[in-house]
């Protein structure tokens, strides 16, 4: 899709799911949308935000029922609200300061500045962003936009790295200076930015300039290493490692993580990223700034629950941290594999990346990996040979945690090919029981 034809997509009205008669004429398109458009970026899913003088929240809920969309008032006191479709997301907020001027000069950056009249087809750009997207460049409005919402702060840093941009120096510098003030920061929406950010490929040049400009001591931790960073720079390309040599676990690091909604941007690959960056070893006594300053040894259970990460991200990390030591052991046992594989289930591909980061060749890791992508495996996949119902009628048992334990030990026996058949199992529970 050329420039003009992807500017078009996003700019012109008729690609909106409603009528543009539907805004007031004091009604100007703002933010990323703008700045994605001049940028030439794809937008499969229209994130639309607009700023008006007046009535923000009355005319999202006029659109919302006009077209039995979605709404929400997301600000009650800055009359922001959202209107959901289903290809498309659209914010009205009420503009701030007496004018469209001073709404813009009270933004982040200098590119995301600029706003677009959908009747004119005018931009209005005061602070030239466009002549920063030209160059590549993320610089900040004003250093007391930014102590305003220190969340900004993580936002250079994240859209720098999905842009490929270069924060300009004297916005690193107010970015230094700010940096502890991110504990005032909801700890659900540095995780928001944070996950889009390890999301995005390449992602990892960003992380080590916010480490070296004293950002992650206070989103994160103050233990982030040169060594962490240069571990997640290598996430990708082992992925494309594993695409070569085991498609559909390079195909599983993509899925998003297993108990997430489905299509959640939230995959794998993102969150084996985040446990490197959260792994304590070998400096168990990390402080977890988010949580204070002066907690020491908090678990990283703890520091994720305080971040409003959900169960099933917390399950990932810590699934990652305490197996991966296990698949590096050689020549374990049947036993030992079984428990490993009944242990990580559908985790497996985040415990092979991580360990895959930590240096351990691939070849070190294919048996595992093959028993894991054959669906037959006995070890990776066990299929009992009998149930609990045939133990309690056939030995004469009760339900008990004792039924769990014949069944595994059944599995394990016919893993290691000491049983094949159906009386093979019975007699094997027999002689357990």
């Amino acid at each position: 899709m050329s420039f003009v034809a992807m500017r078009d997509r996003i700019l012109e009205s008729k690609n909106w799911p409603f009528s543009l008669d539907c805004l007031p004429h004091e009604a100007y398109l703002v933010g990323g949308a703008v700045r994605d458009a001049l940028l030439d970026r794809d937008r499969e899913y229209l994130d639309l935000d607009f700023v008006m003088p007046f009535q923000s929240v009355q005319t999202a809920r006029a659109i919302a029922q006009r077209y039995n969309a979605g709404f929400v008032v997301l600000d009650p006191e800055r009359q922001i609200a959202r209107v959901v479709f289903e290809n498309a997301t659209v914010d009205l907020a009420l503009q701030e300061g007496e004018s469209l001027e001073t709404d813009l000069r009270r933004r982040d950056f200098t590119m995301n500045a600029i706003a677009y009249n959908p009747r004119t087809g005018e931009f209005i750009d005061p602070l030239q962003g466009r002549q920063d997207l030209d160059c590549g460049t993320i610089r900040q409005v004003s250093l007391k936009n930014l102590q305003d919402d220190p969340l900004r702060l993580v936002r250079a840093y994240r859209q720098a790295a999905q842009l490929q941009f270069t924060i300009e120096p004297q916005t690193r510098d107010s970015i230094r200076t700010l940096a502890p003030l991110l504990t005032r920061v909801a700890a659900e929406r540095i995780q928001t930015e944070l996950s889009y950010w390890l999301n995005t490929p390449g992602g990892s040049e960003q992380l080590q300039a916010a480490l070296a400009d004293g950002l992650l001591k206070w989103i994160l931790h103050d233990g982030v290493s040169q060594k962490a960073i240069a571990q997640v720079s290598q996430i990708d390309s082992l992925v494309a490692e594993l695409a070569e040599t085991s498609p559909p676990l390079a195909q599983e690091l993509q899925h998003s993580v297993p108990g997430l909604a489905s299509g959640s941007k939230r995959t794998l690959t993102a969150i084996t990223k985040l446990a490197i960056l959260l792994n304590p070893y070998p400096n168990p006594g990390l402080q977890y700034t988010r949580l204070n300053s002066t907690v020491e040894k908090a678990s990283v259970e703890e520091f994720m629950a305080q971040m409003k990460y959900s169960n099933a991200e917390i399950r990932a990390v810590t699934t990652a941290l305490k197996y991966s030591p296990q698949l590096q052991i050689p020549n374990r046992s049947i036993r030992e594999q079984y428990f490993f594989f009944q242990s990580v289930g559908d985790l497996f591909a985040i415990v092979v990346l991580f360990t895959l980061a930590q240096g351990i060749p691939l070849e070190q890791l294919s048996p595992d990996i093959q028993r894991y992508l054959n669906p037959q495996d006995p070890v990776a996949h066990p299929v009992s040979l009998v149930t609990g119902t045939d133990l309690i009628q056939s030995l004469n048992l009760k339900p008990s945690p004792l039924l769990g334990k014949l069944l595994t030990e059944i599995q394990i026996a016919q893993a290691e090919g000491k049983i094949s058949t159906r009386q093979d199992a019975l007699d094997l529970a027999q002689s357990l029981a």
